[in-house]
């Protein structure tokens, strides 16, 4: 009788087993961890509204976010994959694709793709997630450089708020007439160009866009007359305001209150136009000016240069299929869009970009903000990292140290870094 009821009651469940699966019952959710460096106050929110949406939009997957610090991510990334229990999804470098493919530290993900998929991204985006014909994540975001400026430090000193710099002697000129000093001490610095971003995006803009690698040729472009033009030029601004002025000034950065842009000390900056959320968030007051790169010189362009992010899954994840479907929708119009709008970053899904210039979120001044950034990327590069110059910035960086500090002459840090780099790309072909 014991073995009798056993069985019926055995039978019973795996009937209701089987009706709960035809009517639909709720399965046990697939959930993904979900890895980003996004953890300030501005675009965590974000991030996590969009992770929250998707949660919302089905049943069957549930993605939490975790939060690494920049750099710490993808050390870690490295070592999960190693140990073989990576994330399902992460936040990736989007000049460095490549690399991780080669070195098999990412999914290819094709398979699961619609065929059509390349047509919402913007080609030059698209590309980068590429590598012998498989495609390995999604292009997310890009970013561009332009110049922010204080509209009322412009009238302050009798300057058109209505009239940026337009070239590198303007910048030079207006920069002076906005230096405000007290005795010895600067209370205010018109301009420093290594505030915000580095040597690397002024030699490309001192060098009519051509960055250090021509990608034409396969070789370095480093020592040029554009190049050294740049280099001493930035040099000249170290001297003007001493190395106590910028490292004072420097250390304030890191507070977005005390920033030296926020709280009035630096007249002009350079930066990601995506900056703008911190001017919004954190001096609400300031009557802002936004203007491309100036020129080096008139007629030489406005160039700028754009990195940004993609959303892959490192090798060895577990659930493909799902990662895939998430990585579409935080990629696509509904994702792209509502970052778009909140951050100010470009993204690369054409759909959403459209719809984010056309956002009811935006403010008058986001709109501003959002459209020179969205015009600028007609003057901004995209540099992926060469597979025959791997880590090539590794030769070059040093050389622009021993520069600035006075060790080399920028002559012979431009032709050692050249030829350093000359070599790495001849033995990297030669294997």
């Amino acid at each position: 009788m014991k073995r009798l009821t056993c069985l019926l009651l055995a039978i019973m469940l795996l009937v209701i087993a089987l009706v709960s699966t035809v009517h639909g019952a709720p399965r046990t959710k697939v959930e993904l961890d979900f890895w980003t460096f996004w953890g300030s106050e501005t675009r965590r929110p974000v991030i996590e509204k969009i992770i929250n949406d998707f949660n919302k939009s089905q049943d069957r997957i549930v993605v939490k976010h975790t939060y690494l610090p920049w750099g710490d991510i993808w050390t870690k990334n490295l070592a999960s994959i190693a140990a073989g229990h990576p994330a399902d999804v992460i936040i990736n470098d989007i000049n460095s694709v490549a690399f991780r493919a080669k070195n098999n530290q990412v999914t290819e993900i094709s398979q699961y793709l619609p065929k059509d998929i390349a047509d919402g991204y913007y080609p030059a985006l698209w590309n980068t997630v590429l590598y012998e014909g498989g495609i390995y994540a999604l292009p997310f975001v890009t970013d561009t450089r332009i110049l922010f400026y204080n509209k009322d430090a412009f009238r302050e000193v009798g300057l058109d708020p209505n009239k940026p710099p337009t070239n590198w002697e303007e910048l030079w000129d207006y920069a002076n007439k906005l230096d405000k000093k007290q005795g010895n001490r600067y209370e205010r610095i018109g301009f420093y160009p290594l505030y915000g971003i580095g040597m690397d995006v002024w030699a490309q803009l001192g060098d009519a866009g051509q960055g250090y690698i021509n990608y034409q040729y396969e070789r370095p472009a480093i020592n040029t007359p554009g190049k050294l033009a740049t280099w001493k030029w930035v040099k000249q601004w170290k001297d003007k305001y001493g190395d106590n002025t910028i490292n004072t000034f420097q250390a304030e950065f890191a507070t977005r209150t005390a920033h030296p842009f926020l709280s009035g000390k630096l007249a002009m900056f350079a930066d990601i136009a995506g900056f703008y959320t911190q001017v919004r968030d954190y001096a609400p007051d300031m009557d802002l000016g936004v203007a491309p790169l100036p020129e080096a010189r008139p007629g030489s362009g406005h160039w700028s240069w754009g990195g940004g992010f993609v959303a892959e899954i490192p090798k060895g994840a577990k659930h493909v299929k799902e990662a895939v479907e998430f990585l579409q929708y935080l990629t696509g119009p509904a994702g792209a869009e509502h970052w778009a709008v909140m951050n100010f970053d470009n993204v690369a899904n054409i759909e959403g970009s459209a719809r984010a210039a056309k956002s009811s979120v935006l403010t008058a001044k986001g709109q501003e903000v959002y459209k020179m950034a969205a015009d600028n990327l007609n003057w901004t590069t995209i540099t992926p990292h060469p597979m025959y110059a791997p880590e090539w910035w590794n030769l070059v960086n040093p050389e622009t140290d021993a520069f600035m500090m006075g060790r080399k002459t920028a002559e012979q840090a431009l032709l050692d870094a050249q030829r350093a780099v000359e070599r790495l790309i001849e033995n990297t072909k030669s294997k």
